[in-house]
């Protein structure tokens, strides 16, 4: 199981606020907020999800669950509105297995970052 994951990036402000907007359909918010470091979790407080000033990752995919369908669509209006660039429209993706509903963008240092459910319609 995975406790938690750590993003390099160059411009945390910007970084902040893609990522802010974007998670936010999927009940995910900033927690903690200090000069160089902005940690991201749920309701509990439960801190997961973090970025750091440093040498940017690159190429890294992350994935978050999403309650439902619309939340995967919220959350790809809420990235390419942040600044995200499209990687892959709101759809099933049968290849997958057949009720995986999807959607990816990519941050500002290229990282893909996708929302998914995995319940039926």
């Amino acid at each position: 199981m995975i406790d938690h994951v750590v993003l390099g990036v160059h411009h945390l402000d910007e970084s902040r606020h893609f990522y802010e907007n974007a998670l936010r359909p999927l009940g995910v918010k900033v927690i903690v907020q200090e000069p160089k470091l902005v940690g991201f979790g749920d309701d509990s407080g439960r801190l997961f999800f973090w970025l750091a000033v440093r040498e940017p990752s690159h190429r890294v995919h992350v994935a978050f669950t999403a309650p439902d369908r619309a939340a995967v669509d919220a959350f790809h209006a809420a990235a390419l509105h942040s600044g995200g660039v499209d990687n892959g429209p709101p759809g099933l993706r049968p290849d997958y297995h057949e009720n995986y509903y999807g959607a990816f963008a990519f941050d500002a240092d290229g990282n893909n970052i996708e929302a998914v459910c995995h319940r039926p319609a």
